[in-house]
């Protein structure tokens, strides 16, 4: 991999001098936030299971035209050592959040940094401050940027690359986050399951039992926003009693159901319903960072011909199921275990004939016990774990 070097930045009126060298710096220009996106490359230089993202969709992430900031405010920092960058971090306050829990509760994500203890502290300790200073009393994280996107702090499975949309992250992060005084909140696990593996005793009899009751169906292209409304809907309702949850806008969903279009095959959208009401559903799409893990991050000049081959003629071997819901109606019933099996095993047989050996299904709350033990009748195992931290300020 080609070592990026982010260079200098000049001390700025906005820059926070900590010490022996070391200042923080709010992201307030062109090179700041270059310079922000860009760390990773230098920090990951020597790391194989990294995979570079997209730097376009890191761009697209902060762009003020992302919908997630109808709704949240948003700072990010670098932190600056004899002018070199060697961490970044943001803050987030979430306005939904605040009306939703009542709770003071800010945000922290996009966290990267060199393995100093003072580099950490000086970059929670000024998230901490500007959070306070938006009349928060608790600090949470990572979310990079809110629970509906990337989130938890990888604290196991280092030897593995991270699956599309999911963290990476080096082993003394952890270590550092909980030297500032933060502790666990919540772990997110994520599972791996072989594509085909053969029906459990229990499923055969939990689907047979309800297969009166229960259809499903794959996407349908030429109605792709009827069907887009439908999963919305189901979403919103079946993750509503989460830990944590929120509700996507429909701004949220349409722009991540647009960047994602490229990549969703209709076979592997499962709608299911009962008695012709729609009740469940699942999405699974093609690992993406198989694709583009030795693009470093760029698409030019021909990045964009080699991502598309690889997603419409080489097929990648791994997917991940990114959403998935049952309706809170049938939660704790036996139709709501029947409606996640059957969305998920009537996708199976398409899965396999794509050629797909290992889906991940991330991710899943350490205490969903109910999810756990369907994912695990398929023979998932949990192989990487996500953590959120918390403290108060």
């Amino acid at each position: 991999m080609q070592k990026f070097t982010p260079g200098k930045i000049k001390q700025a009126s906005n820059t926070v001098s900590i010490e022996d060298g070391l200042q923080i710096v709010q992201v307030d220009s062109r090179k700041t936030r270059d310079a922000f996106i860009n760390l990773p490359w230098e920090l990951y230089a020597d790391d194989p299971k990294w995979v570079p993202p997209l730097k376009l969709e890191r761009s697209m992430q902060l762009s003020p035209k992302n919908p997630y900031f109808e709704h949240a405010t948003c700072c990010l920092w670098i932190a600056l050592r004899d002018g070199k960058v060697v961490g970044r971090i943001s803050g987030q306050v979430d306005q939904l959040h605040l009306e939703r829990y009542q709770d003071a509760t800010g945000f922290w994500g996009l966290l990267e940094a060199e393995d100093r203890a003072e580099t950490f502290q000086a970059l929670l300790r000024t998230v901490e401050s500007w959070l306070r200073e938006k009349g928060m009393t608790r600090s949470q994280g990572p979310f990079n940027l809110s629970i509906n996107q990337e989130c938890g702090l990888l604290v196991n499975g280092f030897e593995t690359q991270p699956s599309m949309m999911m963290g990476h992250a080096r082993p003394y992060y952890g270590e550092r986050v909980e030297q500032c005084g933060y502790s666990k909140v919540k772990d997110l696990l994520a599972y791996m399951i072989h594509g085909d593996v053969a029906p459990s005793a229990s499923r055969k009899r939990i689907i047979r039992t309800t297969a009166n009751r229960i259809t499903t169906r794959t996407l349908r292209k030429s109605k792709f926003d009827e069907d887009l409304d439908i999963v919305f809907s189901i979403f919103n309702d079946a993750w509503s009693r989460n830990w944590g949850f929120l509700p996507f806008t429909e701004a949220e969903f349409s722009h991540l159901a647009k960047d994602l279009k490229l990549l969703i095959n209709d076979k592997f959208v499962r709608i299911a319903y009962v008695d012709d009401a729609p009740a469940a559903f699942v999405v699974l799409l093609p690992n993406l960072n198989e694709v583009i893990h030795d693009l470093n991050g760029s698409l030019l000049p021909f990045g964009w011909l080699k991502m598309l081959w690889r997603l419409k003629v080489k097929s990648p071997r791994s997917g991940r199921i990114l959403l998935m819901g049952v309706k809170t109606k049938y939660h704790e019933t036996l139709l709501g275990a029947a409606l996640a099996y059957r969305v998920i095993n009537d996708m199976q047989s398409d899965v396999v004939r794509y050629g797909m050996e290992d889906i991940e299904l991330s991710w899943i709350l350490e205490d969903n016990i109910g999810m756990r033990d369907i994912i695990e009748d398929f023979g998932g195992t949990v192989y990487k774990t996500y953590r959120i931290y918390g403290r108060d300020i």
